[in-house]
């Protein structure tokens, strides 16, 4: 017997993440904190390995009333102002001649949420990154789709090609099209793809809207710890040569970028040449949003807004410092890696690097390995992922190496 729908799946839920993060805080409290390397969790860290909140955020954030703090937000997608900022915030710039529209979610995820399960049928598939966030899984599985992987890389670049065949077989199914990119600041490889592959991206999927509806899916989570902020989004130019079937939807979180990951405040960027075929996803994203979160925090929407408007070059200034510490840990673990010829994923940016492991099994052993050597590190499709954004500089000079001497014991 049971009182769930048919088709869903009660298998318990194993985060990988968290899991293994309980396990990393039980050796410290066990072993002492400098002798546990905890590479787990992906939220920004000091040196001194605690959980960073800005000052020019929370400072901001307490300013407001209390008022503002308990009140509703003012409608199902999100205050004027704050879709407003959002589109200014994600564009930078940039010249987009595209009609467009912003929906507020509870993070990232509840963008990434909406575009499942309002753009694709039950049993339809969509196509995500072969190595990425293991929740898209879950959230499809969630949304009754299937789920089709690309190969990442072909080599250190983007696999075009099979990105290409994995695109075609999927309308040779269906009549819809949905595709993900985590770009820039891939997670967890921390790659970020070329203005030329984007390129090619583009020109393919114009290809494709002739006979079928697209739907891009931009991840853009990471986007704002990028180490080339001025150039960083000039590939969403590239987005205006798209047809009229084209449908880009840009997933953004204020939890990274703030380092508010606890306030769930995100946005669905909707962009299209169709300004009808907009209007109506924005119309049903709309519903949805009533009907799954209500609406999301007003008190998070006023803070962004505040920041942007008032604060910006104060926020710009204190986050700048901790992407020169990412990019001094990155500089630092990529070094010992190649010393010690460690195989790793094509990093340019972000949060993660992954260690390259072949196949799953040795993944696993690998893994195993590493805790009982005090190492602790979350498993992601053929490979290790490891979290430089909440490790201390000290720990990427030499972590490299230590896996290198654990992976050539499990070896022989």
């Amino acid at each position: 017997m049971t009182f769930l729908k048919k088709a869903v799946n009660t298998t318990p839920i194993e985060d990988t993440v968290f899991a293994v993060v309980k396990k990393a805080k039980e050796a410290k409290e066990k072993f002492g904190k400098e002798n546990v390397i905890d590479a787990t969790i992906g939220s920004l860290a000091d040196e001194n390995g605690e959980l960073v909140a800005f000052h020019s955020v929370f400072d901001t954030y307490n300013s407001l009333s209390d008022q503002s703090k308990a009140k509703y937000a003012n409608s199902f997608v999100g205050n004027v102002d704050y879709r407003e900022e959002v589109y200014r915030w994600i564009i930078n710039g940039q010249k987009l001649d595209l009609a467009y529209s912003v929906i507020a979610t509870p993070g990232g995820t509840g963008a990434i949420n909406l575009v499942f399960e309002e753009c694709l049928n039950a049993n339809e598939t969509v196509l995500i990154p072969e190595i990425g966030w293991g929740s898209y899984r879950l959230m499809a599985e969630m949304a009754q789709l299937k789920v089709k992987t690309y190969q990442l890389f072909e080599q250190d670049k983007f696999h075009i090609d099979h990105f290409k065949k994995c695109c075609q077989e999927i309308l040779q199914q269906q009549e819809r099209l949905v595709v993900i990119l985590n770009d820039p600041c891939h997670n967890p490889t921390g790659y970020s793809l070329t203005k030329q592959e984007w390129q090619e991206i583009v020109d393919f999927l114009n290809e494709c809207s002739k006979e079928a509806t697209v739907v891009l899916l931009n991840d853009i989570a990471y986007i704002d710890f990028s180490y080339d902020l001025e150039h960083v989004n000039a590939y969403m130019n590239l987005w205006n040569q798209f047809h009229d079937n084209v449908l880009v939807v840009v997933t953004f979180s204020c939890s990274k970028a703030f380092t508010s990951y606890g306030m769930r405040c995100g946005a669905a960027l909707l962009l299209s040449k169709n300004e009808k075929a907009l209007n109506d996803v924005e119309i049903v994203f709309e519903k949805a949003a009533r009907a799954k979160w209500s609406n999301i925090s007003n008190s998070a929407m006023e803070n962004f807004v505040m920041i942007t408007r008032t604060k910006k070059q104060e926020f710009l200034a204190e986050k700048q410092l901790y992407i020169d510490l990412l990019k001094a840990r990155s500089d630092a673990f990529i070094k010992n890696a190649k010393a010690n010829d460690l195989a790793i994923y094509p990093y340019k940016e972000g949060f993660f690097i992954t260690v390259k492991v072949d196949h799953n099994k040795m993944r696993d052993c690998l893994h195993e390995a590493l805790m009982k050597e005090h190492i602790y590190t979350v498993k992601v499709n053929l490979g290790i992922r490891i979290a430089i954004c909440s490790l201390s500089v000290k720990e990427c000079e030499t972590l490299a190496a230590k896996i290198k001497q654990v992976l050539q014991t499990i070896a022989g």
